[in-house]
């Protein structure tokens, strides 16, 4: 593989106007494609062959009123201090503002709370509902401009009024915010580089690469059920990434310069080795989150795959563009020429002297190891009580209208509201049927964490009725959990007692059904990744204790991420210093999506810096010495790329977004533990203990193992040799003086 990409670093540093070209115009064409297909996303997590995904199926049949085929906005109104919403100039003002509403030809219908009884026990609060004749997420922002006009309207006149709905809310995709975050990595490159002109080059490559994946992305969501979250988190992903690979070319490319070689030279070795382990990078990632088809969850899957198609296309725009724009940029790129004398270089190989870091870790190993195990170790104790679930509009700010909107339906009708539990109740059809019915329910109100309980609508069957039920508790107290699992431990008991058979459904069931789910497949899904991380690093280190310690690394820095999620976001410490705005489960399918993404990045980070020590030890043979050299040349890329990892999803941690906002978190915090103490500090530590043993491998396996040569040891050679014969060539034809 090294050849190849030494071989392809040359051949796009020689047709550099062809390839960056290329890029660009694959870029616009996927980006023309993609707009005139338009994104086809959805914000449905579901998973197929649930009992109450089927059960909600039945009770759309029996209930055909209740599926919601368009999207609808409710505007939520609270009247002003010692009034209510009946009163007369109150109410001939809110029908008034509705009636315009009326005329937008989007709107199917408008239902004013004195029609949906929605008016609170006091009469203070009650909300309007406008449907239209599109699904919620294609609301034109026009008709959306209607109704806040009419909000605008009853609050000049005294009301609090707030919009919230299918129609109206809508997660983001991107925005603003992750501009921060690639400024904050622009300035970390330049000071990397020492030069703008060099670091802008990783983010303007990064960008072309991130652009292409979201057109294809979008393209691909009209062929595949794409969750409109899928599309961030690619976008977060694909953007770190694509600067991080980026840079550890560029880097490579500095250093080889600096030793003398030909530019172009120097870009096809960049290309063979440090592209080497951008390849390798890229494919652990990819494997990583193409893995998460396993869990056999739909929306997981096209999430998954969404990702790991714009981390293939930061991997190729890394070794095919980058070669390119560094030829184009020629003599631009400055690096400082070692002009030490042979003497002092022999000095400072004598004396084995490393970066102040490498000095430190190496002369106390036992300390870093252990300080790094507990610290890492102390952070995973939150994740023994992590629970997991969904999130909600009351996990936005205060300043937002539709968070506004849920604190108003709380105050009128109770925390619960927001996550009514459908229970399909179905009779034996005997006489007493009616009065068994009535039994349940007044059952149901016996159990513990109940709020209310809506009587029984019977169906046009006759055999089949829904009751309403909403918890005393919001969806994200454990409590809720326990209400439906308490109610599904009684069925068989009720069906003995009234013969009534109780399925529970509704958006609540259906969410906690599906973490239970997530829950279920995240061992066998995080032994499949630990056991691909083993076999895959024994290739590439050619030794067993390598990926082993390199294994165990992984383990603790995700225990430490998921320990610290559950720490801030579940048990609500230091949430105004993060952003968040109230205590909530950890979202359900984070732990799986950290454990896929974090897997790839950690082995970026460990092939980076490993295999630099791999290719020191091969020379020296010396293991203090090899784990000096690779935390001289790797240990600044690898802090500079942790860094830009860093501030990119800080970037993102800015949004409103509940959802995204605990993606980017969950992912910040995963990158700093394990790219600053588990490969800077725990793996140097372990390296120096295990000494000549950790590079030991049988040679009967040694024989088996694929050779992937990732730190590029034959391109090093074709290099070097070609270099010394030029020198040969430049010497007959200018020959020294004879003194």
């Amino acid at each position: 593989m090294a050849k190849m990409l030494y071989r392809l670093g040359f051949w796009s540093a020689k047709n550099r106007i062809k390839v960056i070209i290329g890029s660009i115009m694959v870029l616009l064409i996927s980006s023309i494609l993609a707009m005139s297909m338009g994104p086809k996303l959805h914000e449905e997590t579901t998973i197929p062959g649930l009992e109450s995904i089927e059960t909600m199926g039945q009770m759309y049949q029996e209930f055909p009123s209740m599926i919601d085929n368009g999207g609808q906005i409710q505007l939520v109104m609270k009247a002003t201090a010692n009034e209510t919403l009946s009163t007369e100039t109150t109410k001939q003002l809110i029908i008034t503002e509705l009636n315009e509403l009326e005329k937008d030809p989007a709107v199917t219908a408008v239902s004013s709370p004195y029609e949906n009884q929605s008016l609170n026990t006091d009469g203070t609060i009650g909300y309007a509902t406008i449907s239209y004749n599109t699904s919620g997420a294609d609301v034109t922002e026009i008709s959306k401009g209607h109704v806040l006009d009419a909000a605008e309207a009853l609050r000049e006149a005294g009301l609090q009024a707030e919009l919230t709905g299918s129609g109206f809310v809508k997660m983001e995709i991107g925005g603003a915010t992750e501009g921060i975050g690639v400024l904050i990595a622009l300035v970390v490159l330049t000071f990397a580089f020492g030069s703008f002109l060099t670091g802008i080059i990783p983010v303007l490559t990064a960008v072309i690469g991130l652009g292409t994946g979201v057109m294809l992305i979008i393209m691909g969501s009209n062929f595949l059920d794409t969750p409109s979250f899928a599309l961030s988190l690619a976008s977060m992903i694909g953007l770190a990434v694509g600067i991080d690979y980026a840079l550890f070319i560029i880097s490579r490319y500095r250093q080889q310069l600096a030793q003398g070689f030909e530019r172009r030279e120097a870009i096809a070795i960049a290309n063979g080795t440090a592209g080497s382990a951008v390849v390798f990078a890229g494919i652990t990632v990819i494997i990583g989150l193409a893995g998460m088809t396993v869990v056999d969850i739909p929306f997981l899957t096209a999430m998954g795959l969404a990702a790991a198609l714009c981390i293939f296309v930061a991997v190729l725009i890394a070794i095919i563009t980058v070669p390119a724009v560094l030829d184009m940029m020629g003599g631009r790129i400055k690096v400082k020429q070692n002009k030490r004398s042979d003497r002092a270089i022999l000095h400072l190989k004598k004396k084995d002297r490393g970066n102040r870091w490498g000095r430190f870790v190496t002369a106390r190993p036992w300390l870093t190891v252990i300080f790094g195990l507990a610290l890492l170790g102390t952070l995973s104790v939150p994740f023994l009580h992590m629970e997991t679930g969904t999130m909600d509009d009351g996990l936005k700010s205060t300043s937002q209208t539709e968070r506004r909107a849920y604190d108003l339906m709380s105050e009128a009708y109770g925390v619960g509201y927001h996550n009514p539990l459908m229970i399909l109740a179905k009779t034996d059809g005997s006489p007493e049927a009616e009065a068994n019915l009535a039994k349940t329910v007044e059952k149901l109100k016996t159990y513990p964490n109940i709020g209310t309980v809506a009587p029984a609508v019977t169906g046009a069957s006759g055999n089949l009725s829904l009751i309403n039920v909403i918890p005393a508790t919001g969806h994200a107290d454990v409590k809720t959990v326990e209400l439906v699992k308490t109610i599904r431990s009684h069925t068989e008991e009720i069906a003995q007692e009234n013969h009534v058979e109780l399925k529970v459904t509704g958006s609540t069931a259906i969410n906690i059904d599906i973490s239970q789910k997530l829950n279920e497949a995240l061992p066998e899904f995080c032994l499949i990744i630990v056991g691909l991380a083993f076999l895959l690093l024994m290739m590439v280190f050619r030794s067993i204790l390598v990926p082993i310690k390199a294994v165990l690394g992984f383990v603790l820095s995700l225990g430490a991420t998921l320990g610290f999620i559950t720490y801030v976001v579940q048990d609500g410490h230091f949430q105004k210093l993060f952003g968040f705005n109230g205590e909530s489960l950890v979202l359900n399918f984070l732990p799986i999506m950290v454990v896929g993404i974090l897997f790839g990045l950690a082995m970026d980070y460990e092939v980076f810096l490993v295999s630099r020590m791999r290719e020191d030890y091969k020379k020296n043979g010396d293991a203090k010495k090899s784990v000096l050299a690779g935390i001289r040349h790797s240990g600044g890329v690898v802090t500079a790329a942790g860094l830009i990892m860093i501030s990119v999803f800080a970037g993102f941690m800015m949004t409103t977004d509940p959802s995204i906002k605990v993606m980017s978190f969950a992912l910040l915090f995963g990158v700093l533990f394990d790219a600053f103490i588990v490969r800077l500090l725990i793996v140097p530590g372990v390296m120096i203990l295990l000494g000549k043993a950790a590079w030991y491998l049988p040679k009967w396996l040694d024989r088996i193992l694929p050779n992937l040569d990732v730190e590029g040891e034959e391109v090093m050679k074709i290099a070097e040799n070609r270099q010394h014969n030029s020198r040969n060539a430049s010497s007959d034809i200018f020959p020294r003086p004879v003194k």
